[in-house]
């Protein structure tokens, strides 16, 4: 069963403030599960989760997170120049990225960020494009295939785009080493959102195995190994939480079994979870404004896909509350619908909730990560304000949502846009 972490009557507080609709973020959650993560990797001194920032670039939550030990991972210039404003030093910043522009690595190296290579000529390019090659570079590995865990095929790496196949790869640490390169990390991402224990544990033993073949046919000791991201969080409510306790044992007993009797007990393990890390914790909040009554039952809110793109997109599920009707009968069937131009534009397709009546509102879960961030501008319509639900309850703005003005400053000087309404049209709305 999927709960709340706020009241009906607190978010009608909120929306007094803060018209719907809005993200909101739980402080207390995020704090718990943080916490969580240090905890289960704790056995490993150089242990470090990198952030996935495009999960949810927000500076607040940010340091929320670098208040348990956190980095970031950053696949873009702009994330890195967010991770510089925070003063995250370089070794705290991982940089993985693919179909890099030379800029982008140029800046990654000017921060001091560990680069993460994604292709065997990258080290090529990234030699010509700053001059040299930094002290400290990853590789991204793809095993090709098929990747299975106990429970079946998880996902195919050899449809992927990313990574260095195995022979790639020995012959790039060959070539680090003779380069000057002095210290080296594996990276690997082969599953997205799984919600069992064996992943982790699973992906560390191909890992493990492959940098003690890494050792023994180029005389490489890799200092780290990137478990990246991958697990998931339980979307559905009959679905079970990945349990990080058992995650983080798991991949222990792996290092204990295959890197120690391999004279390499001293890597450091690095995690870059986006999803896990704040995916449930955040709530896109909204208001039923219309209701309609055709071949179907539709329930129009006032947030559209724009706020939250993953179920127009993929078709992902995303339970939501009827706030105050917790304990009512689902008893109707709905589609929970936006307001752009497109068919697709669903929050739920058939889905059994209680008797929704206009002005009620709903709070979607699971949508702190890769929801807020994912938003775009079709329809002329305007990103909504993230908040930050703290630990006394209290709404906090950490973002402010768009204006007309957002949405016309990049039509550089051209003349028309200065004779838009602005101050009008928001009094009307007043």
């Amino acid at each position: 069963m999927k709960t709340v972490p706020f009241t009906k009557e607190q978010l009608e507080k909120i929306a007094e403030k803060f018209p719907t609709p809005f993200y909101l973020y739980d402080e207390k959650g995020i704090r718990e599960n943080a916490d969580a993560v240090r905890k289960a990797f704790a056995w490993n001194p150089g242990f470090r989760e990198y952030f996935a920032v495009k999960a949810t670039p927000n500076p607040f939550l940010i340091e929320i997170l670098r208040e348990y030990g956190c980095g970031t991972d950053c696949s873009s210039i702009t994330e890195l120049m967010l991770s510089k404003a925070l003063d995250i030093p370089g070794e705290e910043i991982m940089f993985s990225s693919n179909d890099t522009p030379a800029e982008e690595f140029a800046y990654a190296d000017s921060i001091g960020a560990i680069i993460n290579l994604d292709d065997y000529t990258h080290i090529q390019y990234l030699e010509d494009t700053i001059g040299h090659l930094p002290k400290t570079l990853s590789l991204r590995f793809n095993p090709g295939g098929f990747y299975s865990l106990s429970n079946g095929i998880m996902d195919n790496p050899g449809d992927s785009k990313y990574g260095l196949t195995e022979e790639q790869l020995l012959k790039a640490y060959k070539l680090l080493k003779k380069k000057g390169v002095e210290r080296f990390g594996l990276h690997a991402f082969l599953v997205s959102n799984t919600v069992g224990n064996d992943y982790y544990p699973t992906l560390a033993k191909t890992l493990f195995e492959l940098a003690v073949k890494i050792k023994e046919e180029t005389g490489v000791s890799l200092d780290f190994i990137n478990l990246s991201g991958g697990v998931g969080i339980p979307y559905k409510p009959d679905e079970h939480a990945a349990n990080i306790a058992v995650i983080g044992e798991g991949v222990r007993k792996v290092y204990e079994k295959v890197l120690v009797p391999a004279g390499l007990g001293n890597v450091s393990i690095y995690t870059e979870m986006g999803r896990f890390m704040m995916g449930p914790y955040g709530y896109l909040v909204t208001r039923a404004i219309h209701e309609k009554h055709i071949y179907k039952e539709y329930i129009g809110v006032d947030a559209c896909a724009v706020n939250l793109m993953r179920p127009a997109m993929y078709g992902a599920y995303h339970h939501i509350t009827v706030m105050g009707k917790e304990k009512k009968r689902k008893d109707h069937v709905y589609d929970v619908v936006g307001s752009l131009c497109e068919n697709n534009d669903k929050f739920a397709v058939d889905r059994e909730l209680p008797r929704i009546e206009m002005g009620d509102l709903l709070a979607i879960h699971d949508a702190g990560a890769h929801g807020f961030a994912m938003g775009y501008n079709y329809n002329g319509k305007l990103k909504c304000c993230e908040l930050l639900l703290q630990e006394d309850g209290e709404p906090k703005l950490i973002r402010r949502a768009e204006r007309p003005e957002d949405y016309f400053a990049t039509f550089d000087d051209f003349d028309v846009f200065k004779k838009i309404p602005f101050e009008e049209a928001r009094n009307i709305l007043k």
